[in-house]
């Protein structure tokens, strides 16, 4: 199945992502079919060099059948190339984690009170 996806490249701490075509079973970084843009994160949204897209190649692409991965199809949508995607549901995702182990630990009965209800046991004289 191809894939519209990015490509990682850069240095350490300073990423660059080029947007290509790929079989989806090759790797990340690995042998693509076509490069069609790039995606740089560390500028602001405003920038207009932030994201460059090719979008004929893009079109073209898409009518072939290739499928965008979440992050481009946002970044596709934003450049009003393809309609803007549904944003996910994850209501945890605002909590942070320490707070949810303690959420999930309040809606469990306490332990303490089931060694409460539990018949004590005779004590040997």
């Amino acid at each position: 199945m191809l894939k519209l996806r990015l490509s990682m490249g850069g240095t350490k701490k300073r990423p660059v992502y080029k947007i290509v075509v790929a079989d989806s079973r090759f790797a990340r970084d690995g042998r693509f079919i076509e490069k069609l843009g790039f995606f740089n994160p560390l500028l602001p949204k405003e920038k207009k060099e932030r994201v460059g897209l090719e979008s004929e190649r893009i079109k073209y692409w898409l009518s072939q059948g290739a499928q965008p991965t979440t992050r481009v199809a946002r970044i596709l949508g934003e450049n009003q190339i393809i309609s803007m995607p549904e944003k996910g549901n994850n209501p945890q995702k605002a909590i942070p984690k320490k707070d949810r182990k303690k959420k999930d630990e309040t809606d469990a009965p306490k332990a303490e009170e089931k060694k409460a209800d539990a018949p004590k046991a005779e004590e040997k004289k």
